[in-house]
């Protein structure tokens, strides 16, 4: 069975949402992370790194000037890897489920980062991210493997797709061990 479940989508799809709800409702305690937009009234202005364990920190912002840059935003690999790493390598360490959101352009300036993503892909403990929709190389060869199940989330799917993953992560799991029944629609 595919124990290493990832969410892909446009941008603005949900993929997020859908990774903190699966977190929330699942029954299982989570290790890892997500991100959250940087907001000035109407204008995004960077990303935010917010981990399960209660630590945030900066992973991009149009005021960082450093390189490298993805679109406008200077991406802070430095803050990053401090919030990021850690988590992952306590979620290794021992966890029911181990969330990354997101395995894309930003993220993947950290070499350790892409390290840790293998180790979580290859460790017993079940994996649940966000992918980036299009990229070579390392999204390719994540997205290929026989132990990885890619979700394609659309406008269209998304208030069904949720009870899907919940559904494959009890299979996961076993029944009876955390994961919950039926739940609302995103």
């Amino acid at each position: 069975m595919k124990k290493n479940l990832l969410i892909t989508g446009r941008p603005g799809v949900g993929k997020t949402t859908l990774a903190i709800k699966v977190s929330a409702v699942s029954g299982l305690i989570p290790r890892g992370f997500y991100t959250e937009e940087i907001r000035v009234a109407r204008d995004r202005k960077g990303f935010k790194i917010k981990t399960f364990g209660g630590r945030e920190g900066i992973l991009a912002h149009v005021d960082y000037k450093g390189k490298p840059r993805v679109g406008k935003y200077g991406v802070d690999v430095e803050s990053f890897e401090t919030i990021a790493i850690h988590e992952i390598e306590d979620a290794l360490r021992g966890s029911q489920i181990i969330v990354i959101d997101e395995i894309g352009k930003m993220e993947l300036f950290s070499h350790r980062f892409k390290e840790l993503v293998i180790k979580a892909l290859d460790s017993p403990y079940p994996l649940f991210g966000v992918i980036k929709d299009h990229g070579d190389g390392f999204i390719q060869e994540i997205k290929a493997r026989q132990d990885v199940r890619i979700f394609t989330l659309t406008i269209e799917n998304r208030d069904s797709i949720l009870q899907e993953v919940l559904d494959v992560l009890k299979d996961i799991v076993g029944q009876g061990k955390g994961v919950s029944g039926k739940i609302q629609a995103i």
